[in-house]
């Protein structure tokens, strides 16, 4: 290394370590992405990119497709993928641009299918004679495999919405585009000549997007012959991926710790019972089933051991960096004469750091693209009655404070089943009420942990998630899912709250009408599920379920839900949920999960666990809120009312309104300073460089003194560089100049069990 590099990589270090003390880091560290300029405080240029920062102006990096005779180049200023097009297609280049990393070691094929129980690789090479790393000068003596699916033609287009989307932009900070911007390039693949599926063409669609290091991917199967076949399997994605980490001894020896923020998940061939790194890499896919975390709900991704990686240091080849992206099972599904069966879809996103706040803006960033109907986030009630009366004066109470929907929770009467029609038009009658105030009305329903009708028949498979599960594939599932669409359409109600949302339960029945047996039963539920998600998106109704189906529709699951804490003491509770909001906030918007307030008991706890009457807990009620809308995290209000005196309806006022005056910037994402211990005060920054507000800081103090203190709050993602100008709590504006390090010293005061917010512009 240079002087003049050494003097670089020196000043970067200094400046870094004054911005980590206190664990304040808010940028990519060495070695961990994108290397910082210490007065710019950007990514450096490399490889053809700015020096701006993505995750502050992700404008400059603009999606394109290069297609030669030769190869097709997806590449954005962030991301670059390069598909080599002949003897055969495959992937010969994965690179990160910000940090110049490759992320591919070894040439694989871009998919395969096992069609009537035979199995075919879709484009390929073979011929690598070791799998640590690619040389491009093997690519010359590489070959085709004459029996894989060969490359005939690709097709350069637009990025496509997946379904339908209406809008609410009352309940958004911003209208986001759909589908996000980008570009998609269509391979198309013939099967072998020779081969009994000599009529099977199949696509591998990829499509690069604007402003991300993103891609996503999928394939259809076409059968243009004139009998039906049976796709029995297939892998969308195949990814001979660098490994993270090298690990002589197996991975049990080192007792399973899990030594990232990223658990992965086992699977059959990568060791049952143990965990290991992964690139690093998001590789998000929509088959999901059920779940609550980022990353235990997907189905689609599974990082595998590679068996042709002989050379790699694990002596019993156990490394599991061979990316599959495939069904667990199945899916089974016949393809008749003229038609075509289309895979899930795979989303990669390229982390440029492993610093857990940056790769944690980036996971967000990718699901307001991806799934931009996540930053829907009205504030609702969970009324405990669906009598008309009380629902009535549920909707009142909340056009008059301002919150925008009601939802008919379990236990309050509501039957989403009850087919009959003077019943549904009762509900009708108060949906056009609460429409004409303003308010959007909907109501609960269950799903798994009943048998219903038709339960799945688990006997030769796995057993429920939830002891029971009524299959979907049933009469009584279709149906089902069909009562929900005519209800909901019937009586214009505007939220669907489905509990138990299909979890990836299996069913083993070959009698009912719309699966074969076991081994299609997982697709064809998650099919029919998702079909009604994607059908209320259409609608314009919000999806709330606790659940991780936000590729599909969904809105929002749960933040760190517990019941049984919700029947705690109330002073427990209050804390409890502001860790649970730190901890769910880490690779989720605020407006992606719920939080609880149980006005009145939930499950048990009694009085002092609830906060009825709510004006002889007025000062409680307020912190809550406090802690809620201070978040720009909505919680269900369950009870029969949400004020009973004039002074509790100005409390919850106050705060309705100071979210919807600062909705923008609360609904952006959070950086996370100091969590909640009941010890101190702990807070949270909330930063958008895209806004005016582009700052807004809340402190709580959970003591019953008040405290003074001097925080240190770096100001990286607000995009504010040399000054700012501050308010706290409404009041007139100061400016103020950040150090070299764009931190900000800030002494504030905060009064017993009270909080206070500072706003940046």
């Amino acid at each position: 290394m240079g002087n003049r590099d050494r003097r670089q990589r020196t000043s970067r270090r200094d400046f870094l370590t004054k911005c980590i003390g206190g664990g304040l880091i808010a940028i990519p560290a060495i070695g961990e992405g994108a290397n910082m300029k210490p007065k710019s405080n950007a990514p450096e240029e490399s490889e053809g990119i700015s020096n701006s920062d993505w995750l502050l102006d992700p404008k400059a990096y603009r999606a394109a497709i290069k297609v030669t005779s030769d190869s097709v180049t997806l590449e954005n200023g962030l991301i670059r993928r390069m598909i080599k097009l002949s003897p055969n297609a495959a992937t010969i280049e994965y690179r990160n641009l910000i940090t110049g990393e490759e992320m591919l070691r070894s040439v694989r094929p871009e998919a395969s299918v096992t069609l009537d129980n035979a199995y075919y690789d879709v484009g390929g090479l073979i011929g690598q004679p070791i799998h640590n790393y690619l040389d491009p000068s093997w690519l010359k003596s590489m070959t085709a495999n004459p029996d894989s699916f060969q490359f005939v033609s690709a097709k350069v287009g637009k990025t496509e919405k997946r379904f339908s989307w209406k809008k609410r932009l009352e309940w958004m900070p911003e209208d986001l585009p759909w589908p996000p911007p980008g570009e998609s390039v269509t391979l198309a693949f013939h099967a072998p000549t020779k081969s009994p599926h000599a009529f099977a063409v199949l696509e591998v669609h990829y499509e690069i997007y604007d402003g991300a290091p993103l891609l996503s991917k999928w394939i259809v199967v076409r059968n243009n012959g004139d009998k039906p076949m049976m796709l029995n399997r297939f892998v969308c994605e195949i990814l001979a991926a660098v490994e993270p980490e090298s690990i002589v001894d197996s991975e049990g020896a080192r007792g399973g710790f899990l030594i990232d923020d990223k658990d992965i998940q086992p699977t059959a061939t990568s060791m049952s019972k143990t965990r290991w790194n992964a690139p690093n890499i998001l590789v998000e896919t929509d088959y999901t089933f059920g779940g609550s975390s980022i990353y235990i709900h997907s189905a689609g991704a599974h990082w595998e051991s590679d068996p042709l990686y002989s050379t790699q240091v694990s002596y019993n080849r156990e490394t599991p960096c061979l990316l599959e992206c495939k069904p667990p099972l199945g899916p089974y599904r016949p393809v008749a004469p003229g038609e075509e069966f289309k895979s899930f879809h795979v989303y990669e996103l390229l982390y440029d750091s492993t610093d857990r706040e940056r790769r944690g803006l980036a996971t967000r960033r990718m699901y307001r693209m991806m799934a931009p109907w996540v930053t829907e986030n009205p504030i609702y009630m969970h009324v405990l009655s669906a009598e008309p009366d009380a629902v009535r004066l549920a909707v009142d109470q909340c056009a008059q404070v301002g919150f925008e929907m009601v939802i008919m929770t379990f236990g309050s009467g509501f039957d989403f089943e009850n087919r009959d029609e003077q019943y549904q038009t009762k509900y009708k009658e108060l949906a056009d009420y609460a429409r004409s105030k303003g308010i959007a009305l909907g109501g609960y329903s269950l799903l798994a942990s009943r048998s219903a009708a038709n339960p799945a028949d688990n006997t030769q498979g796995e057993p429920a998630k939830f002891g029971v599960m009524p299959c979907l594939g049933a009469q009584w599932g279709v149906d089902y899912l069909n009562q929900l669409k005519h209800f909901i359409e019937f009586a214009g109600l505007g939220v669907l709250e489905n509990d138990g949302s299909y979890p990836g339960d299996l069913c083993s029945a070959t009698y009912h009408p719309y699966h074969n047996g076991l081994d299609d039963s997982q697709w064809v539920m998650w099919k029919a599920i998702t079909n009604l998600y994607e059908w209320c998106r259409s609608q314009g109704v919000y999806i709330n379920i606790p659940d991780w189906y936000f590729m599909n529709g969904g809105s929002k699951t749960g933040m760190g839900y517990r019941e049984t804490n919700w029947s705690l003491p109330r002073a427990y509770q209050e804390i409890i949920e502001r860790q649970n909001i730190f901890d769910g906030t880490w690779e989720m918007t605020p407006s992606m999960g719920w939080m609880f307030v149980p006005l009145t008991q939930y499950q048990g706890g009694g009085v002092a666990a609830t906060i009825e009457p709510l004006k002889e807990h007025l000062a409680y009620y307020g912190r809550r809120m406090a802690n809620l809308f201070g978040s720009g995290v909505q919680a269900c209000y369950r009870g029969p009312r949400l004020y009973d005196a004039p002074e509790t309806e100005r409390m919850v006022k106050k705060w309705v309104d100071f979210y919807k005056r600062h909705r923008a910037i609360l609904n952006s994402d959070i950086f996370h300073l100091r969590r909640a211990d009941g010890g101190g005060l702990d807070y949270i920054l909330h930063a958008n460089p895209t806004l005016k507000e582009k700052g807004l800081l809340m402190v709580y103090n959970p003591l019953p003194k008040t405290v003074t203190e001097k925080l240190t709050i770096p100001l990286y993602y607000t995009g504010i560089r040399k000054t700012a100008r501050v308010s706290e709590r409404e009041g007139r504006y100061r400016t103020r100049k950040l150090s070299v390090n764009l931190l900000m010293e800030l002494s504030v005061t905060v009064p017993p069990e009270g909080n206070t917010w500072f706003v940046f512009e």
